[in-house]
Parts: structure tokens; C-alpha cells; sequence
């Protein structure tokens, strides 16, 4: 926490939802594929966090 500022929790989701905003635009899979892989039980949750995170869901970076 005083390196990041987050708690631990925080930082591991926040951390996954970096690499998973990199692999949406790398599109490495469709958006559920990407909520699996990075460690979210469920892409629903994944959507909230993410939103939640940037301030906008993952599929505004989806073309």
C-alpha cells in the first residue's frame, strides 16, 4: 500500500485490467476471453471493474 497507494486487492485488479486494456487493443481474443485469461471469474465483473477503472467499458476500444 505505500508504494501504490492502493490496497493489495486493489493493485492485483488494477494491474490486470492493464494488461487486459493492452490486450483489447492488441485484440488478443474478444472480451470475455480477456476477462478469463487476466483472472476475472466472470466478464460481467470484469466490465464493471474496468469501467469503474477508466471510465468507460472495454468495447468503446473494440473497432
Amino acid at each position: 500500500k505505500a508504494l501504490s497507494g492502493k490496497s493489495a486487492s486493489r493493485y492485483i485488479r488494477s494491474v490486470r485490467l492493464t494488461r487486459a486494456k493492452t490486450m483489447i487493443i492488441d485484440q488478443k481474443g474478444n472480451i470475455s476471453e480477456i476477462a478469463y485469461s487476466v483472472g476475472f471469474s466472470s466478464p460481467a465483473y470484469f466490465t464493471k471493474c474496468f469501467k469503474d477503472e477508466y471510465g468507460y467499458p472495454p468495447s468503446d476500444l473494440v473497432s
